[in-house]
């Protein structure tokens, strides 16, 4: 038996047609008809929150952050991923969209079946027997292409890392800053500490009060039609 007949013999030709249909998958993902990204449930295991800066104004940034998630994160509050998503990432192959998984699981297991068959299968004597053996070597192919399959999503978690963006309503109740030398009902800006460089927000609090330059303050609401924050003075 050639290679070519085994690949189209069963079991490997079970294999080829999966590998045949995540070929033409990813030939229409090169070609943006399908996005990658997005299909089948998500596999991200880890996130990153980052801040959006938005509108300039008098020489400061106001901090927009009613941007939208760049990637539904299922692990943060969010519905639970479901049973096969979740075994796959037990299994290691989390944190990369799942048709990466698919299609790694697939090339794996008709590299694994072929060489088999080619193998084993000519020393089957009679075809009941040779379609037996096929099942079980089938299956074993694809729970032995697991491992190999876990190790080359190990340094692709990278290039997937997901980022959820903060909104503003995320800020009510933090501490902030004042930068202005007073604040009243109509102006006053503020800084939220964060990662590096901090947040810089409109902010405006009944009168009157002893906030001035340096104070800390708590952010008790915001605004969303004023797009401006309400604080009071820290205790």
């Amino acid at each position: 038996m050639n290679f070519l007949e085994t690949i189209l013999s069963y079991p490997v030709i079970v294999c080829t047609i999966l590998l045949c249909v995540v070929l033409v998958y990813w030939i229409l993902a090169i070609a943006g008809l399908v996005d990658f990204e997005n299909s089948g449930p998500d596999l991200d295991i880890g996130s990153d929150i980052v801040g959006d800066v938005g509108d300039i104004g008098g020489g400061d940034a106001d901090v927009d952050l009613d941007a939208p998630d760049l990637h539904h994160h299922p692990l943060d509050g969010e519905p639970q991923i479901s049973t096969l998503a979740g075994y796959l990432v037990a299994l290691g192959l989390g944190g990369v969209p799942f048709s990466v998984v698919v299609s790694l699981l697939v090339l794996f297991s008709w590299v694994i079946a072929s060489i088999a068959a080619l193998w084993i299968l000519p020393f089957v004597p009679t075809d009941v027997l040779r379609f037996v053996a096929g099942s079980v070597l089938l299956v074993a192919a694809f729970a032995f292409a697991i491992p190999p399959a876990a190790v080359c999503v190990r340094p692709m978690r990278r290039l997937f890392v997901t980022h959820n963006a903060i909104s503003n309503a995320s800020l009510v109740g933090q501490e902030c800053v004042i930068l202005t030398g007073t604040v009243d009902e109509k102006f006053g800006r503020a800084e939220v500490p964060a990662r590096g460089a901090g947040y810089h927000i409109r902010v405006i609090a009944k009168t009157p009060n002893s906030l001035t330059r340096g104070d800390t303050a708590i952010i008790m609401e915001y605004d969303e039609a004023a797009r401006l924050y309400h604080i009071q003075a820290k205790d």
